[in-house]
């Protein structure tokens, strides 16, 4: 299944080449949110609040009520959780389920304490945990430090947290170069919990090859540029 994503930046829809470099912008926001309306999934990402630089709150509030009640679409939002309260906001807004990426890690490891505290106030089936990966290593804070740990090493002790795991290949991350099913073929190997993959995805047939793997596609860039027609 293809999810679409809308990535937010100073108020616009964006989307940026490895998570940095911004490809293109759209004022209207709601008019990405009309275009996708057909989508059962939306993904709402803040990308100020995960790179620390601010937060589009109400513009996320927003588009999570009026996806819901417009569309019926399911919606996970993400970037900048970093505690209950703020997931819990979220998911009172018409949010399905929450992305939590940086902040499921602390010194090193598995912030396995705010991942109790999440799971005790929301439940582990409204939360999604964020591995996102470059040069094989999970990364943070907006994919600007790396950690020494590799995504397919930490799932198995992630599993009791979340109901699944979005996998993001940061080094195609916005740049249309295909997926690269070898690697996610091997995070299928390393957990029975759902995953949906994203990073490069340009084509309907890579969607395809990883339904057949059982995952979902987020896709921006491809979807912004009219590639799977």
């Amino acid at each position: 299944m293809l999810i679409p994503c809308i990535d937010l930046q100073s108020g616009q829809a964006v989307q940026l080449v490895h998570g940095r470099k911004r490809e293109l912008s759209v004022s209207d926001v709601f008019g990405q949110l009309e275009k996708f309306r057909k989508y059962p999934w939306l993904h709402v990402i803040d990308l100020d609040a995960a790179m620390h630089k601010g937060d589009n709150n109400n513009l996320v509030k927003d588009l999570c009520t009026k996806a819901l009640k417009a569309y019926g679409q399911r919606v996970r939002a993400g970037g900048g959780i970093r505690t209950a309260f703020r997931a819990k906001e979220l998911l009172d807004c018409g949010a399905e389920q929450i992305i939590i990426g940086s902040a499921a890690f602390h010194n090193g490891k598995p912030n396995k304490r705010l991942l109790a505290n999440l799971r005790g106030k929301i439940g582990s089936t409204r939360i999604v945990i964020a591995l996102d990966t470059a040069k094989g290593r999970i990364v943070v804070d907006g994919w600007r430090r790396k950690l020494a740990l590799h995504p397919e090493d930490q799932m198995s002790a992630l599993e009791p947290y979340c109901a699944a795991f979005l996998c993001t290949d940061v080094d195609r991350e916005g740049t249309m170069q295909g997926a690269r099913l070898e690697w996610f073929t091997a995070l299928r190997h390393a957990t029975h919990h759902p995953i949906i993959a994203a990073g490069g995805i340009k084509s309907r047939r890579e969607i395809t090859a990883l339904e057949k793997l059982h995952m979902d596609a987020a896709v921006g860039m491809a979807v912004y540029k009219n590639r799977l027609r």
